[in-house]
């Protein structure tokens, strides 16, 4: 009896052994073909719409992110011009606000600097 279970024990243990060593070869030719299979397709398509629309989200994040990085560099070129010309508008306004510049302006109308200088009004009625 005790010679019938080891032999009952070594074949199970036997059988163990040759499932688990065909599984894994068989698991390895079939892995390869299961990707071409229309089955795998079908039942993950789910999974590959949702891959594709990843794909799709990623690319134009990317445009998206180019064009803002443009319109970023093109407002930066337009507000440097700005200060530019603020600058040569300043000079200029300066320029033409001195006393010497507002006299040539306003001779053509007849009108010419006073010689005299300021004096206060008072007021002499009690």
């Amino acid at each position: 009896m005790i010679a019938r279970m080891t032999t009952k024990k070594k074949q199970h243990d036997a059988e163990q052994k040759a499932d688990s060593i065909r599984p894994a070869r068989v698991a390895g030719i079939s892995r390869r073909r299961r990707f071409f299979d229309p089955g795998w397709v079908v039942d993950n398509t789910p999974y590959l719409l949702f891959l594709c629309m990843l794909a799709l989200v990623y690319i134009y994040n990317g445009h998206h992110s180019e064009k803002r990085i443009k319109d970023i560099n093109r407002t930066a070129t337009e507000l440097r011009e700005l200060e530019y010309e603020y600058k040569t508008v300043k000079s200029e306004l300066m320029f033409r606000e001195k006393q010497s510049e507002v006299a040539k302006a306003v001779f053509p109308f007849g009108l010419k600097e006073p010689s005299l200088p300021p004096f206060r009004l008072t007021d002499t009625l009690p």
